[in-house]
């Protein structure tokens, strides 16, 4: 099963990272500048530039529009009915407002993690090898973002 993911993964790499940037990108145009707050937040999880994170207040997070991708993310357990949140580059959706600080700093994290691995494109590789190895509550860059969770500043 694991290797059988990995090879699926490995073909369908490409169109997720063009799904991912063309929704950062959407995001980033359309979505909300963090204020003085929520800034301190995405500091205080390592975000090097919080003035270029955007957040979109959505009702459902946006899953891809081509079935396999679509079925993919949904049986790794990234994307669902019960997804809050989802960290595209600087772009955050997210289901909930108001966001809470938990929410927002775990998301933040991510953003760290984006920032760290350079593009969309590195981060995606290494974010999806593990989860489809170790699955998506085991994987070492969800273990990060949730031990850098904050209830508050």
């Amino acid at each position: 099963m694991r290797s059988d993911l990995l090879s699926r993964l490995a073909s369908l790499g490409p169109a997720v990272v063009r799904w991912a940037e063309a929704r950062e990108a959407e995001i980033l145009r359309n979505g909300l500048a963090l204020d003085a707050k929520m800034q301190a937040v995405a500091r205080s999880v390592g975000v090097r530039e919080p003035e270029r994170v955007r957040i979109a207040v959505v009702a459902r997070i946006p899953l891809p529009e081509d079935p396999e991708l679509r079925q993919a993310a949904v049986s790794l357990g990234m994307l669902g009915p019960e997804t809050i949140g989802l960290t595209l580059g600087h772009g955050i959706y997210v289901r909930k407002r108001p966001v809470s600080t938990r929410l927002l700093s775990h998301e933040c994290r991510h953003v760290h993690q984006y920032e760290q691995a350079g593009s969309i494109a590195a981060f995606l590789g290494s974010y999806l090898q593990q989860i489809a190895t170790v699955g998506y509550r085991d994987a070492p860059l969800e273990v990060d973002a949730r031990a850098h969770e904050i209830e508050r500043l």
